[in-house]
């Protein structure tokens, strides 16, 4: 089929690319150049004063045989494992308590929220400063309360038993952007469901979880997917806040990568890594909308 355009329509599509041009234009040359270009990368032997040798599949071999590259990997994935689930059911919480009809409420939703607005590098400062095992406020506060137990507050920063659950504390501070949509998801929910189900004798847990839960359920599945990119490209605190930590505890995947490529000059190297967590975001997301047919309910399922 032969569609045909009048001259007037031509012109208005003209007149829409030539606005939209340079939007096109920056993300040619910012992201699909990018793109492009570390997928040839990481086919070759490229340090950035030479230019690049195509060596195969080699970067991706060596990757398995590497050490550090399943230590990163496995500090990712670990912290991943602890902090989205904590930080999902602490937002959800939130959200819960400050859909309530309580005094100063709004007051209440905007000291939740601010954390999420402090940037990531003063943030990271901030809990360092937090943390120190000598000076920190945080050991402060629990040396009192554990002398009596004869036990002393953990060293945050140089055990490498507690730099995650320092992390993990740091990524729940954060927790008021996720807590926001939470909170307009159940803003959401008719009320005069709850009215029913009050009616009908109906425990307060089974309101949750037969009612409040189902039909915020689009939320909790945007939340995790959100959750998972980015625990996954968790970078900025820990590289401030402790660096490669003690025996590598805190080194994750996106260190290594900018290690590799702006430290050691390996950017073919690091172009591989960086695809590889490509791969495993997309898996785990796929994953996730795989289950979410089964868990998420949106209101359009029964029309």
């Amino acid at each position: 089929m032969i569609f045909k355009i009048s001259h007037a329509e031509f012109c208005n599509i003209k007149k829409g690319l030539l606005f939209i041009s340079p939007w096109i234009i920056g993300m040619a040359l910012f992201v699909g150049y990018p793109i492009v270009a570390s997928i040839y990368y990481s086919f070759t032997d490229f340090s950035v004063l030479l230019p690049p040798v195509g060596i195969g599949f080699q970067n991706y071999s060596d990757l398995l045989k590497d050490d550090l590259f399943w230590k990163s990997l496995n500090n990712t994935l670990l912290y991943a494992a602890i902090s989205l689930p904590l930080g999902l059911g602490l937002s959800l919480f939130l959200a819960l308590f400050l859909n309530q009809p309580i005094k100063f409420r709004d007051g209440f939703r905007a000291v939740y929220f601010l954390p999420s607005l402090v940037p990531l590098i003063p943030l990271a400062i901030l809990w360092q400063w937090i943390f120190n095992s000598r000076f920190g406020i945080l050991n402060g506060i629990l040396n009192p309360l554990l002398q009596p137990l004869q036990a002393s507050a953990p060293n945050w920063l140089e055990d490498p038993m507690w730099t995650k659950p320092a992390l993990v504390l740091t990524r729940l501070w954060g927790v008021g952007a996720s807590m926001i949509i939470f909170l307009a998801a159940l803003q959401e929910v008719l009320k005069e469901l709850y009215e029913s189900a009050e009616i009908d004798g109906v425990t307060h847990w089974r309101k949750f979880f037969n009612i409040t839960l189902p039909l915020i359920s689009p939320a909790i599945y945007f939340n995790l997917i959100v959750g998972i990119i980015a625990s996954l490209q968790f970078f900025a605190v820990p590289f401030v806040m402790l660096g490669r930590g003690p025996a590598d505890s805190s080194y994750f995947f996106t260190m290594y990568i900018y290690d590799a490529a702006f430290k050691y000059l390996r950017m073919g190297y690091a172009s591989a890594m960086a695809w590889l967590m490509f791969i495993l975001t997309l898996i785990l997301t796929i994953l996730a909308s795989r289950v979410s047919s089964r868990f998420v309910h949106y209101e359009t399922d029964n029309l």
